[in-house]
């Protein structure tokens, strides 16, 4: 069985605090092109969306030629009042 020692214990530990720098030095270089890229793509996809209602909404034989649906008479409506 081996023991840990301290020489071992401390260069594990600066281990992770190097590791632990390093990643932040990376995220702070990478997150920023990241989020940019993330946000372009989504203002691609709303003006996508925003683009595809308008060329709907001019076509007037694809949503005003449909007939509405009738509703189903399912019969009388009663008001009822609450007798003390």
């Amino acid at each position: 069985m081996q023991e840990a020692s301290f020489p071992s214990f401390v260069r594990t530990i600066l281990w992770i605090i190097a590791i632990y720098y390093i990643l932040k030095f990376l995220a702070r270089l990478f997150l920023p092109v990241m989020m940019r890229k993330m946000v372009e793509k989504a203002q691609e996809q709303f003006n996508q969306q925003h683009q595809n209602q308008f060329d709907n909404s001019d076509n007037p034989n694809s949503s005003t030629s449909e007939k509405p649906k009738e509703k189903k008479i399912v019969g009388e409506y009663i008001d009822y009042e609450e007798v003390d």
